[in-house]
């Protein structure tokens, strides 16, 4: 029985230890690792931050549903990866051995890049789910006595469309609860545009959301480095390609969310042929790193470099769909190995993304995420904020069936012509 062993139970991480289980059947064993002893529906952090959901909606115990289908599963934090004797030590002091290992453990948070940042400190968060309840807690007290309101997302981050979500969502909350107009909200992002989103804007994301955010009466400041967050300001710094600056009054609030940029997680970080400087999983056309050949990473700890030069350093980010064409790749390609094959399989990395706004929203479709793409399109209307909610329903009813992609699924993205893998 070969050992497989995947870090971390998230977006990835689930799918790849069902999917895994589907493929090689009796002839692995499969043990699932991570720091949390439940699943959480990420993209809906927004909704949870604002009251909208509760976080209990959107979590799964995990225990449970990976007994069913025979995939060992243990709770702890992975304390470091050792690809030279092809272990991983674990916080709880157990030592993991393994035949193939998938690193699926998403990033670490980097608040301290920016003095001030953070929940520890000033400002709120929704990148975990955690976070999310405590900016709700925040929230409810906000709209009882509100003010300035300033969102977005710092130097060297890579996933921005939680953030225009979020600004857009309170926006209709505060209409909702008919206080908007004693509520000035500014977006700081250091997207050299507005809709550039670490990908260069896919279709007509500038204009949409330039609207979405015109509509709203949010201000918004690009090409942002956010110098530090005091208690009730942010101090901004704008820059321009030619070198020039300005610096910004500082923006004062009362409830802020400004997304971070993001790093390895500390098992893995520095160690030598496994990772870049700022601790991303390297990995080659498979999924598979370079130097260790049974070492495997899908999601957003890998690294993929940024789309050309900006004035502020942006990410790339790792959207859903593209981290799913990720998992299948990886399957295929642990299985043509444990059969005695050379991996043969690339994932299409093609995006599919919807981001509510509670009373509407934008979707695009990008083949495949980085550009040059074979189709570049967006749309916008009520009809997104319905698909998201249906998409929340479905992705956790998918989790707790232990079930990755029905049939029927797969049916749907083929007819649509959105595809996992590259075609051979």
């Amino acid at each position: 029985m070969k050992q497989i062993l995947v870090l971390g139970a998230g977006i990835g991480g689930i799918p790849m230890a069902y999917e895994l289980r589907d493929e090689l059947k009796d002839v692995a064993e499969i043990t699932v690792v991570s720091d949390l002893p439940y699943f959480e529906f990420t993209p809906s952090n927004p909704w949870v931050a604002v009251d909208w959901r509760k976080k209990e909606q959107i979590r799964v115990e995990l225990a449970e549903i990976f007994a069913k289908r025979n995939i060992r599963f243990i709770h702890s934090a992975a304390k470091k990866v050792k690809p030279d004797s092809n272990q991983v030590e674990l916080e709880n002091g157990d030592t993991l051995d393994y035949d193939y290992l998938v690193i699926a453990t998403g990033p670490a948070l980097a608040f301290d890049a920016v003095k001030g940042l953070g929940p520890e400190h000033f400002t709120h968060s929704i990148c975990k789910t955690d976070h999310a309840d405590s900016t709700r807690e925040h929230w409810e007290k906000f709209v009882e006595n509100p003010g300035p309101i300033v969102v977005g997302a710092v130097q060297g981050a890579s996933c921005f469309g939680p953030a225009y979500e979020y600004a857009l969502i309170l926006d209709t909350d505060l209409r909702k609860r008919k206080i908007r107009d004693q509520v000035p909200i500014t977006f700081v992002t250091s997207e050299p545009y507005i809709g550039h989103l670490g990908l260069d804007g896919v279709g007509d994301t500038k204009s949409l959301l330039e609207s979405k955010l015109r509509d709203a009466n949010i201000n918004w400041i690009t090409n942002a480095s956010v110098d530090e967050v005091t208690e009730d300001e942010i101090h901004v710094t704008e820059h321009f390609r030619d070198g020039q600056t300005i610096k910004h009054d500082p923006i004062k609030f009362k409830h802020s969310m400004l997304l971070p940029s993001f790093r390895g997680i500390d098992a893995v970080f520095g160690i030598e042929g496994l990772t870049n400087p700022k601790g991303f999983i390297l990995t080659d056309e498979y999924q598979r790193n370079p130097t260790f050949k049974n070492v495997f990473a899908v999601g957003v700890c890998v690294a993929i470099p940024p789309i050309g030069k900006t004035p502020v350093p942006v990410g790339v980010p790792k959207t859903g769909y593209m981290i799913e064409s990720m998992v299948t790749a990886t399957v295929h390609n642990i299985k043509a190995l444990i059969e005695g094959k050379e991996p043969d399989t690339k994932p299409s990395l093609n995006a599919l993304c919807l981001a509510d706004f509670g009373d509407g929203g934008v979707a695009f479709v990008a083949k495949p995420q980085i550009p040059p793409r074979n189709l570049n399109w967006s749309g916008s209307g009520k009809w997104v904020h319905y698909a998201k909610v249906l998409f929340e329903k479905y992705f956790l009813h998918k989790v707790r069936r232990g079930t990755s992609e029905p049939f029927w699924e797969k049916f749907i993205m083929d007819m649509i012509g959105v595809k996992k893998l590259k075609k051979k």
